[in-house]
């Protein structure tokens, strides 16, 4: 009886020696592998979840972690899939939205064919055959910034896009059934026989941060080029108990009904309305690993709806819920955490040459790390004659204003390291 009791809970878990030995050596091969080869390591495992969101997110966080550069899709670069480059991975063109396997290999062929890569924009609209050509394609590309590497003002592109079609689709339908001008090249039947076609791009101011990101969003699923909440993962990590994808991770083992406290920006808002007239919302938000759909309702609801915005930083309290092998929360309390004006203005901190010796330098970076927030530090390194060079520190030095580590900050360099105000 006594070995019995022992045996039946332990079959709920038992590993036979062959699974023991078989993922052994499959975590040991993987280990491997993301230890010698990170780029391409990463870059197949983003391929191998390229039509999972919430896993593309995680991996692409670790990326940033491991300090590989995750490239935009590009028309002159980007095969079908994600591929390694050297030390970066570039995204895949397969990846953007309403972009087919068909077109891009026409698009790879043009490239690699004896004109080579595109020069500019309308030198794309020209060259490639109509199946890489409709507006559809041509505006998610733009929108994805597959572009931005030979006319990188989006903004100028997606006005003038449908124009630059029409001012050559007449002429590749010709070419198709072969009805060639007698007055180009026959030989090329390609740009050159598009005659005059052409469109300038005008001057346009390029859009804001904010609808850049949410355009490739909507291409890609996800933030690539940069992040809206780039910077700040040391203030999301100070609000919170869990990143997200920690919380989806663990959320079985957890169970229903934990409480947890997450941190992120709030990507949409679905307001709705009960049969029995009561109203309630879906409020999705995500940090830079993935995102989760929080339900708002009664009283909770009430006190929310009015902070309830896309774009809002949010700190969020609720119940984990798990249906159907979705995570949710149910939330019980919702915060915006406050951010000061001050907080916007760079911390600009100036030294001669001879106070920039390793050792302080590594105090530098420890008083920095113990005041975490939003405010930018900048470097101002001054030479002989008084002119200073300024360097940026990264996201990871990102403080908080205060006395205490302008106090700190004096003690290491002296009292005139740091303006007045």
């Amino acid at each position: 009886q006594a070995v019995w009791d022992i045996l039946v809970p332990f079959s709920g878990y038992a590993f036979n020696k062959a699974h023991s030995a078989a993922y052994g050596l499959i975590s040991y091969w993987t280990a491997y592998l993301k230890t010698h080869y990170p780029v391409e390591f990463m870059a197949a495992l983003l391929q191998g979840a390229a039509t999972n969101k919430d896993k593309t997110a995680l991996y692409l966080g670790e990326a940033r972690r491991m300090g590989i550069q995750v490239l935009s899709p590009d028309v002159n670069e980007s095969v079908y899939e994600y591929s390694a480059v050297g030390d970066v991975v570039r995204f895949g063109l397969g990846a953007i939205r309403n972009v087919g396997d068909k077109a891009v290999a026409d698009i790879i062929a043009e490239r690699e064919g004896p004109r080579g890569k595109f020069v500019n924009f309308m030198d794309f609209i020209r060259r490639v055959p109509l199946t890489a050509l409709n507006r559809r394609l041509v505006e998610s590309l733009i929108k994805a910034g597959a572009f931005d590497s030979i006319d990188p003002n989006r903004r100028a592109l997606l006005t003038v896009h449908e124009a630059a079609i029409d001012s050559v689709v007449s002429l590749k339908r010709k070419q198709a059934e072969g009805q060639f001008d007698l007055f180009s090249d026959a030989e090329d039947g390609g740009a050159e026989a598009m005659g005059d076609a052409s469109v300038t791009v005008p001057d346009l101011e390029e859009w804001d941060k904010k609808t850049k990101l949410n355009f490739e969003r909507e291409m890609l699923g996800l933030y690539v080029s940069d992040h809206p909440l780039s910077g700040m993962q040391s203030i999301l990590a100070s609000l919170r108990e869990m990143s997200i994808a920690h919380l989806v991770d663990r959320a079985k083992t957890m169970g229903e009904g934990q409480q947890v406290t997450l941190a992120g920006l709030v990507t949409n808002v679905d307001r709705r309305v009960s049969k029995k007239g009561n109203p309630w919302a879906i409020v999705t938000i995500e940090d830079m690993e993935s995102s989760i759909q929080c339900m708002f309702f009664g009283k909770v609801y009430e006190a929310a709806a009015a902070e309830l915005a896309v774009d809002a930083i949010v700190q969020i309290r609720g119940q984990v819920e798990l249906r159907d092998e979705t995570v949710s929360l149910r939330a019980t309390e919702m915060q915006i955490p406050t951010l000061e004006a001050e907080d916007e203005r760079p911390l600009v901190i100036t030294l001669p040459p001879v106070a920039l010796e390793r050792q302080r330098m590594m105090q530098l970076g420890q008083v920095l790390a113990n005041h975490p927030g939003y405010c930018e530090v900048h470097l101002a390194m001054l030479d002989e004659k008084g002119n200073a060079q300024v360097l940026t520190f990264g996201d990871r030095f990102r403080v908080k204003r205060d006395t205490s580590l302008f106090a700190e900050i004096k003690i290491l360099f002296g009292p005139s390291c740091l303006p007045a105000a």
